[in-house]
């Protein structure tokens, strides 16, 4: 997943950023560690969010609360670390 988080940052990047992006000694570095950091952080995110099973939890029940806490990680995560205002990247 961190591949996929990558690139999808350097595509948003390189959109609304290209003379940051081309001023980065080793773009393909600094978007492999982003994508890293990215799918760690969703991960810690999620497993948060998600907390502990309640008692009696149904499969369904357990498969939505865990779907649920991903998408929300995810979402979240990308507009901190992605999705940034300009002048957040400063």
């Amino acid at each position: 997943m961190s591949q996929l988080y990558a690139a999808q940052a350097k595509e948003h990047w390189t959109r609304t950023w290209p003379d940051r992006v081309r001023d980065l000694e080793d773009p393909e570095a600094f978007f492999t560690q982003l994508g890293q950091d990215i799918a760690e952080a969703i991960e810690t995110t999620t497993r948060t969010l998600a907390g502990e099973p309640p008692a009696g939890e149904s499969y369904l029940s357990r498969l939505q609360r865990l779907n649920t806490a991903r998408h929300t990680a995810e979402s979240h995560v990308m507009r901190t670390m992605v999705y940034l205002e300009p002048d957040q990247t400063d």
